[in-house]
């Protein structure tokens, strides 16, 4: 007997309703809804268009429930990490939701260590310094003066914002709240504490629940319809990561692959000493409480934005199209530092100023971006393994490649090769299929995750990719561990 649950997947790039049926042990997608998801700049910052989104999700509701006829077992909704709405006392929401992008955070990490040094910050949640996590964009707000800060009641991280519109419900899931850099994931709770020193107020923050749980049913116009809403992994990493196809051997960590790139081990418990901080490593939470200790890379962003530029000159490529003009150019053309490029808009110039800025020739075509990038990605990807191997004290000899980015055949390859390990790519739909299965957890369908990875080995096929022993990687290397951090 198939039983049907819609998830809903959204992305920096694109939102997905994805239609899931489980039966037998086995898991099938259907996409049934895509939308694009496009920030709006504004004269007061870059915005998430929030409003639309939620328009998009009922949309895809109406596909599955009106046109389709459909029974669901359940609902369920993950996105990207950091942003959050702010809600009046009577629920309505006070102030659109910044993208994590926007100027404003600029600069905001110093400001916030003159009042609270960075080591005590991290003693308290053990997460990576990024100038765009919650913590530092809730401060930026503060010092500002926001008047929708002023008379908030309630924050909700984008996940629960959106549950909230559609159950009344407002709670703040685990997976989502602990990227935020106010988790304790010692304590298990808000870090209260730090807020207050801050001159933010933790009475904002709803309650805390676990992935997997049951906020209520779904509400619409008409009323209250008999479908349940569940709170997945809200962090679309945390999908990603629960449905990584692996065995229970520690040997192997992971790449959860996109606009970002997620590159980390699953560990028992938080991590956070000296070592990690200076590592930069983060300890955010997964399913079952896993911690998901990890870094942020900037992924195929670079990729993505230098095709929106090429599309705005007149050259439309498909991203099959800037692979194969990848595999044709000129190797190891330039070497770039893809956690350099932060901020959108003008990505070729900003790499050929980066490129000039340390000594090298810009990439000549686009054919030798493409190529730089995937690259420099890989050389990343090789620098993160030996600090996460010297994190743990274990050598890690598979990585697991999930998501869209594990569709890349070529980068799979120079990750292999500039790792010197194996790699097993897919499934591309980590994110959905992690995101539905922890609804068929909530639902009884599936007990833990060891039964929700042997569903996903069951249901999706993987590549495995080996080291092709290519030359010119280990001197590209030291080139990119020269470059300025």
């Amino acid at each position: 007997m198939k039983t049907h649950f819609l998830g809903f997947d959204l992305g920096a790039e694109s939102g997905r309703a994805m239609l899931g049926e489980l039966e037998a042990g086995t898991l099938r997608l259907h996409q049934i809804h895509r939308f694009p998801n496009q920030p709006v700049r504004l004269p007061s910052g870059l915005y998430w268009d929030t409003l639309r989104l939620f328009h998009e999700i009922r949309h895809g509701l109406a596909i599955a429930t009106r046109e389709r006829k459909l029974e669901l077992a359940g609902i369920g909704i993950d996105t990207w990490g950091v942003d959050f709405g702010l809600l009046s006392r009577d629920g309505a929401l006070l102030d659109n939701p910044h993208h994590y992008r926007d100027p404003r955070n600029n600069g905001q990490m110093e400001r916030t260590f003159a009042v609270v040094p960075p080591e005590q910050i991290f003693a308290e949640t053990g997460l990576q310094f990024m100038q765009f996590n919650s913590l530092f964009q809730w401060h930026a707000m503060k010092l500002a003066g926001s008047p929708a800060l002023e008379v908030a009641d309630t924050l909700l991280f984008m996940p629960d914002l959106f549950n909230y519109w559609l159950t009344g419900v407002q709670r703040a899931e685990l997976t989502i709240a602990s990227t935020s850099q106010f988790y304790n994931p010692v304590k298990k709770s808000f870090a209260a504490p730090l807020l207050e020193r801050l001159g933010l107020n933790p009475r904002l923050l709803p309650p805390i629940i676990l992935p997997g749980s049951l906020l209520g049913p779904l509400k619409d116009e008409s009323g209250t319809r008999d479908i349940p809403v569940f709170a997945v992994a809200g962090h679309d990493t945390a999908s990603a990561v629960a449905a990584v196809p692996a065995s229970g051997d520690a040997d192997w960590c992971y790449i959860s692959s996109g606009t970002w790139s997620l590159m980390g081990v699953e560990w028992p418990e938080p991590l956070i000493n000296d070592q990690c901080l200076a590592l930069n490593f983060t300890n955010e939470i997964g399913v079952e409480g896993r911690v998901r200790l990890l870094r942020n890379i900037a992924g195929l962003w670079l990729w993505q934005e230098c095709r929106r530029a090429w599309e705005a000159e007149g050259a439309a490529y498909s991203y099959d199209q800037m692979t194969e003009m990848a595999a044709a150019a000129r190797p190891f053309s330039a070497i770039l530092r893809p956690d350099a490029f932060l901020e959108p808009d003008r990505m070729p110039a900003r790499i050929a100023a980066h490129c000039q800025a340390h000594g090298q020739h810009p990439p000549r075509s686009h054919a030798e971006f493409c190529r730089a990038i995937l690259e420099s990605l890989a050389l990343r990807y090789r620098q993160v393994l030996e600090s996460l191997e010297q994190l743990v004290g274990r050598k890690l000899t598979r990585i697991h490649i999930v998501g869209g980015g594990s569709r890349n055949t070529l980068l799979n390859q120079f990750v292999a090769d500039a790792t010197a390990r194996t790699v097993i790519a897919g499934p591309a739909e980590a994110t959905v299929a992690g995101n539905i299965l922890v609804q068929a957890i909530g639902a009884d369908l599936i007990r833990n995750l060891e039964e929700l990875r042997a569903v996903v080995a069951a249901s999706f096929p993987v590549t495995v990719v080996e080291p092709s022993h290519a030359s010119g990687w280990d001197a590209a290397y030291e080139r990119f561990r020269s470059l300025d951090p």
